[in-house]
């Protein structure tokens, strides 16, 4: 298989190799397929768990164990003040 890559590609691959970490242009992309495909389990596996909790949710709905829409978003913009001032 042959491929071309842009300039900029190259230039990542390039820099990659100057770093010492990667002795071949092959390995870097064997390193980034690799990445690549741990990513996608990754992402498999937080659509399934996603699902999971999704269906969780609808059987407490269906069951009324529900809670007010201003109250999880409350909860929910909470958590999100508290991430962003964690970062901070």
């Amino acid at each position: 298989m042959n491929i071309n890559l842009k300039p900029e590609e190259e230039q990542i691959i390039q820099a990659k190799l100057e770093t010492g970490q990667y002795a071949t242009a092959y390995e870097v992309i064997v390193e980034a397929l690799r990445l690549l495909e741990e990513r996608d389990k990754y992402y498999e596996k937080w659509v399934e768990e996603t699902r999971k909790k999704v269906a969780v949710g609808i059987a407490q709905l269906d069951r009324g164990e529900g809670i007010n829409g201003k109250i999880a978003i409350a909860k929910l913009r909470e958590k999100l003040r508290q991430a962003r001032d964690y970062q901070a």
